[in-house]
């Protein structure tokens, strides 16, 4: 099974920056996708960004412009470049991950979320 370890929340201020990254390891043939989220006190969670094993990426409309995700292949990795971060960004982070098994099926896998608490 594959698992993922975020790091990189912490406490900002507004107008801040923070790196998030997140890399996959276990048993698994390849990764498909790899994906933020975020989910905010009693809101849902919401997609943040993504990006395929190609490269091609897509924001939520919130965040364009201001966030910068990037993947690692050789590491299995993925980073989320946050800056001029808002108090609305205020969230735990989530990790995601669509893996490849050898037998060709694939699954969703989540990490255990990270904070980011943006704030004067």
């Amino acid at each position: 099974q594959a698992h993922l370890v975020e790091s990189g929340g912490g406490l900002v201020q507004p107008g801040g920056s923070l790196r998030l990254s997140c890399a996959a390891s276990g048993y698994f043939h390849s990764i498909d996708t790899m994906a933020w989220y975020r989910q905010a006190a009693g809101k849902g969670r919401e997609l943040v960004a993504i990006i395929t094993s190609g490269g091609a990426t897509n924001y939520a409309d919130s965040v364009k412009g201001r966030f910068t995700i990037s993947g690692d292949n050789a590491k299995n990795a993925v980073f989320l470049q946050m800056i001029s971060l808002k108090p609305e960004d205020t969230a735990v982070y989530y990790c995601n991950a669509v893996v490849w098994t050898l037998g060709r099926e694939y699954y969703e896998i989540w990490g255990q979320g990270t904070q980011v608490t943006v704030s004067s």
